[in-house]
Protein backbone atom coordinates (compact mmCIF):
# COMPACT_ATOMS: atom_id res chain seq x y z
CA UNK A 1 0.00 0.00 0.00
CA UNK A 2 1.29 3.43 -0.96
CA UNK A 3 2.33 5.81 1.77
CA UNK A 4 -0.48 8.43 2.09
CA UNK A 5 2.00 11.21 2.85
CA UNK A 6 4.08 10.41 -0.23
CA UNK A 7 0.96 10.23 -2.44
CA UNK A 8 -0.19 13.58 -1.15
CA UNK A 9 3.22 15.22 -1.70
CA UNK A 10 3.54 13.90 -5.27
CA UNK A 11 0.04 15.05 -6.15
CA UNK A 12 0.76 18.47 -4.66
CA UNK A 13 3.89 18.72 -6.81
CA UNK A 14 1.89 17.87 -9.92
CA UNK A 15 -0.67 20.55 -9.11
CA UNK A 16 2.08 23.12 -8.59
CA UNK A 17 3.57 22.33 -12.01
CA UNK A 18 0.37 22.36 -14.07
CA UNK A 19 0.55 24.38 -17.28
CA UNK A 20 -1.55 25.07 -20.38
CA UNK A 21 -0.93 21.63 -21.90
CA UNK A 22 -3.64 18.99 -21.76
CA UNK A 23 -1.04 16.36 -20.92
CA UNK A 24 -0.14 17.95 -17.58
CA UNK A 25 -3.81 18.09 -16.53
CA UNK A 26 -4.50 14.53 -17.67
CA UNK A 27 -1.41 13.23 -15.88
CA UNK A 28 -2.54 14.79 -12.59
CA UNK A 29 -6.10 13.52 -13.10
CA UNK A 30 -4.86 9.98 -13.78
CA UNK A 31 -2.78 10.14 -10.61
CA UNK A 32 -5.83 11.22 -8.59
CA UNK A 33 -7.85 8.33 -10.02
CA UNK A 34 -5.04 5.87 -9.46
CA UNK A 35 -5.25 6.63 -5.75
CA UNK A 36 -9.01 7.04 -5.67
CA UNK A 37 -9.14 5.37 -2.26
CA UNK A 38 -7.60 8.61 -0.97
CA UNK A 39 -9.96 10.85 -2.94
CA UNK A 40 -11.02 13.00 0.04
CA UNK A 41 -7.41 13.70 0.96
CA UNK A 42 -6.40 14.47 -2.63
CA UNK A 43 -9.42 16.76 -3.02
CA UNK A 44 -8.23 18.68 0.03
CA UNK A 45 -4.85 19.07 -1.73
CA UNK A 46 -6.62 20.76 -4.65
CA UNK A 47 -8.33 23.23 -2.32
CA UNK A 48 -5.11 23.96 -0.44
CA UNK A 49 -3.13 24.63 -3.62
CA UNK A 50 -5.90 26.88 -4.93
CA UNK A 51 -5.62 29.01 -1.81
CA UNK A 52 -1.82 29.06 -1.55
CA UNK A 53 -0.45 29.48 -5.08
CA UNK A 54 -0.18 32.47 -7.40
CA UNK A 55 -3.04 33.43 -9.71
CA UNK A 56 -1.51 31.76 -12.77
CA UNK A 57 -1.34 28.42 -11.02
CA UNK A 58 -4.87 28.82 -9.66
CA UNK A 59 -6.12 29.29 -13.22
CA UNK A 60 -4.32 26.11 -14.31
CA UNK A 61 -5.85 24.18 -11.42
CA UNK A 62 -9.29 25.51 -12.39
CA UNK A 63 -8.87 24.05 -15.87
CA UNK A 64 -7.56 20.83 -14.31
CA UNK A 65 -10.78 20.42 -12.28
CA UNK A 66 -12.79 20.07 -15.48
CA UNK A 67 -10.39 17.38 -16.75
CA UNK A 68 -10.63 15.56 -13.42
CA UNK A 69 -14.44 15.55 -13.51
CA UNK A 70 -14.42 14.25 -17.09
CA UNK A 71 -12.05 11.40 -16.31
CA UNK A 72 -13.72 10.58 -13.00
CA UNK A 73 -17.04 10.16 -14.78
CA UNK A 74 -15.51 7.91 -17.44
CA UNK A 75 -13.80 5.85 -14.74
CA UNK A 76 -17.09 5.51 -12.79
CA UNK A 77 -15.73 7.33 -9.75
CA UNK A 78 -18.22 10.18 -9.19
CA UNK A 79 -16.85 11.06 -5.74
CA UNK A 80 -14.50 13.65 -7.22
CA UNK A 81 -17.45 15.25 -9.01
CA UNK A 82 -19.56 15.29 -5.83
CA UNK A 83 -16.78 16.91 -3.81
CA UNK A 84 -16.29 19.51 -6.52
CA UNK A 85 -20.01 20.27 -6.47
CA UNK A 86 -19.93 20.57 -2.69
CA UNK A 87 -16.96 22.96 -2.64
CA UNK A 88 -17.49 24.86 -5.90
CA UNK A 89 -18.05 28.17 -4.08
CA UNK A 90 -14.77 27.75 -2.21
CA UNK A 91 -13.05 27.00 -5.52
CA UNK A 92 -14.45 30.13 -7.16
CA UNK A 93 -13.49 32.26 -4.16
CA UNK A 94 -9.92 30.98 -4.37
CA UNK A 95 -9.45 31.42 -8.13
CA UNK A 96 -11.22 34.80 -8.35
CA UNK A 97 -11.32 36.31 -4.82
CA UNK A 98 -13.88 38.97 -4.04
CA UNK A 99 -11.12 41.46 -3.12
CA UNK A 100 -10.33 41.82 -6.83
CA UNK A 101 -6.90 40.19 -6.62
CA UNK A 102 -7.99 37.47 -9.06
CA UNK A 103 -9.90 39.64 -11.53
CA UNK A 104 -7.77 38.29 -14.37
CA UNK A 105 -9.09 34.80 -13.61
CA UNK A 106 -12.78 35.69 -13.87
CA UNK A 107 -12.90 34.68 -17.55
CA UNK A 108 -11.20 31.39 -16.68
CA UNK A 109 -13.76 30.66 -13.98
CA UNK A 110 -16.66 31.49 -16.31
CA UNK A 111 -15.31 29.24 -19.04
CA UNK A 112 -14.81 26.27 -16.73
CA UNK A 113 -18.20 26.76 -15.02
CA UNK A 114 -19.94 26.81 -18.39
CA UNK A 115 -18.06 23.66 -19.39
CA UNK A 116 -19.08 21.91 -16.18
CA UNK A 117 -22.69 22.95 -16.72
CA UNK A 118 -22.74 21.70 -20.33
CA UNK A 119 -21.41 18.35 -19.15
CA UNK A 120 -24.08 18.31 -16.41
CA UNK A 121 -21.59 18.39 -13.56
CA UNK A 122 -23.24 21.57 -12.26
CA UNK A 123 -26.89 22.65 -12.23
CA UNK A 124 -27.71 25.73 -14.37
CA UNK A 125 -29.08 27.52 -11.30
CA UNK A 126 -25.78 27.00 -9.48
CA UNK A 127 -23.87 28.56 -12.37
CA UNK A 128 -26.30 31.50 -12.49
CA UNK A 129 -25.76 32.17 -8.79
CA UNK A 130 -21.98 31.96 -9.19
CA UNK A 131 -22.14 34.30 -12.18
CA UNK A 132 -23.82 36.92 -9.98
CA UNK A 133 -20.84 36.75 -7.64
CA UNK A 134 -18.37 37.01 -10.53
CA UNK A 135 -19.94 40.19 -11.92
CA UNK A 136 -18.70 42.11 -8.91
CA UNK A 137 -15.19 40.69 -9.28
CA UNK A 138 -14.69 41.36 -12.98
CA UNK A 139 -12.94 44.70 -12.51
CA UNK A 140 -10.14 44.30 -15.05
CA UNK A 141 -10.78 44.66 -18.77
CA UNK A 142 -7.19 44.35 -19.96
CA UNK A 143 -5.10 41.20 -20.44
CA UNK A 144 -4.51 39.00 -17.38
CA UNK A 145 -1.40 41.00 -16.63
CA UNK A 146 -3.84 42.66 -14.20
CA UNK A 147 -2.39 46.15 -14.35
CA UNK A 148 -0.18 48.20 -16.64
CA UNK A 149 3.54 47.67 -16.30
CA UNK A 150 6.04 50.28 -17.50
CA UNK A 151 8.38 49.47 -20.39
CA UNK A 152 11.10 48.69 -17.88
CA UNK A 153 9.00 45.78 -16.62
CA UNK A 154 9.09 47.14 -13.09
CA UNK A 155 6.09 48.47 -11.15
CA UNK A 156 5.90 52.17 -10.60
CA UNK A 157 6.34 53.17 -6.98
CA UNK A 158 3.96 56.04 -7.42
CA UNK A 159 1.13 53.85 -8.73
CA UNK A 160 1.69 50.78 -6.58
CA UNK A 161 1.16 50.94 -2.83
CA UNK A 162 3.27 48.96 -0.44
CA UNK A 163 2.43 45.25 -0.66
CA UNK A 164 2.25 44.99 -4.44
CA UNK A 165 -1.42 45.85 -4.94
CA UNK A 166 -3.08 48.50 -7.02
CA UNK A 167 -6.82 49.16 -6.72
CA UNK A 168 -7.30 45.81 -5.05
CA UNK A 169 -5.54 43.80 -7.75
CA UNK A 170 -2.25 42.00 -7.23
CA UNK A 171 0.49 43.17 -9.59
CA UNK A 172 2.23 40.15 -11.07
CA UNK A 173 5.94 40.23 -11.71
CA UNK A 174 7.25 40.26 -15.28
CA UNK A 175 7.97 36.52 -15.37
CA UNK A 176 4.44 35.64 -14.24
CA UNK A 177 2.93 38.00 -16.81
CA UNK A 178 4.95 36.43 -19.63
CA UNK A 179 4.03 32.95 -18.41
CA UNK A 180 0.33 33.83 -18.35
CA UNK A 181 0.42 35.34 -21.84
CA UNK A 182 2.16 32.25 -23.21
CA UNK A 183 -0.28 29.86 -21.55
CA UNK A 184 -3.28 31.85 -22.79
CA UNK A 185 -1.82 31.79 -26.30
CA UNK A 186 -1.46 28.02 -26.11
CA UNK A 187 -5.06 27.55 -24.96
CA UNK A 188 -6.41 29.84 -27.68
CA UNK A 189 -4.42 27.93 -30.29
CA UNK A 190 -5.84 24.64 -29.05
CA UNK A 191 -9.36 26.09 -29.03
CA UNK A 192 -9.02 27.18 -32.66
CA UNK A 193 -7.79 23.73 -33.65
CA UNK A 194 -10.76 22.06 -31.95
CA UNK A 195 -13.16 24.09 -34.12
CA UNK A 196 -12.11 22.01 -37.13
CA UNK A 197 -12.19 18.68 -35.32
CA UNK A 198 -14.84 16.20 -36.45
CA UNK A 199 -15.53 12.66 -35.36
CA UNK A 200 -14.45 9.52 -37.26
CA UNK A 201 -17.93 9.23 -38.78
CA UNK A 202 -17.81 10.73 -42.31
CA UNK A 203 -21.43 11.86 -42.01
CA UNK A 204 -20.40 14.36 -39.33
CA UNK A 205 -18.01 16.09 -41.72
CA UNK A 206 -20.66 16.13 -44.45
CA UNK A 207 -23.24 17.63 -42.09
CA UNK A 208 -20.72 20.26 -40.90
CA UNK A 209 -19.93 21.32 -44.46
CA UNK A 210 -23.63 21.33 -45.39
CA UNK A 211 -24.48 23.65 -42.50
CA UNK A 212 -21.69 26.07 -43.46
CA UNK A 213 -22.66 26.30 -47.15
CA UNK A 214 -24.93 29.21 -48.05
CA UNK A 215 -28.16 28.71 -50.00
CA UNK A 216 -27.95 28.65 -53.82
CA UNK A 217 -28.76 32.02 -55.40
CA UNK A 218 -29.12 33.46 -58.90
CA UNK A 219 -25.41 34.27 -59.04
CA UNK A 220 -24.59 30.60 -58.49
CA UNK A 221 -26.74 29.56 -61.46
CA UNK A 222 -25.15 32.23 -63.69
CA UNK A 223 -21.71 31.12 -62.61
CA UNK A 224 -22.58 27.51 -63.45
CA UNK A 225 -23.82 28.45 -66.92
CA UNK A 226 -20.64 30.42 -67.61
CA UNK A 227 -18.46 27.49 -66.49
CA UNK A 228 -20.44 25.11 -68.73
CA UNK A 229 -20.11 27.42 -71.73
CA UNK A 230 -16.37 27.73 -71.10
CA UNK A 231 -15.99 23.93 -71.06
CA UNK A 232 -17.84 23.60 -74.39
CA UNK A 233 -15.53 26.20 -75.94
CA UNK A 234 -12.47 24.33 -74.69
CA UNK A 235 -13.78 21.06 -76.22
CA UNK A 236 -14.40 22.73 -79.60
CA UNK A 237 -10.87 24.15 -79.64
CA UNK A 238 -9.35 20.73 -78.95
Amino acid sequence: MADPFEVRMRFTTQLQHLNASVNSAQKAALYALRYRDMDEDLHSCILEQLERNNMNNRANIMYFIEHLCDMAQRESHPEYVRMMQRDIMRVVDAVAPEDGSGAANVKVVRKVLNGLQQKQFLFPQTVVELEECLKERDIVTAHPALSPVPASGLPSKASTPHGGKANGAVRLDKRQIEQRIEEDRERHKRARESIWAVGPNNDQELEKLWEEVSEIGEDDYLGGEEDTAERYRMVEVE
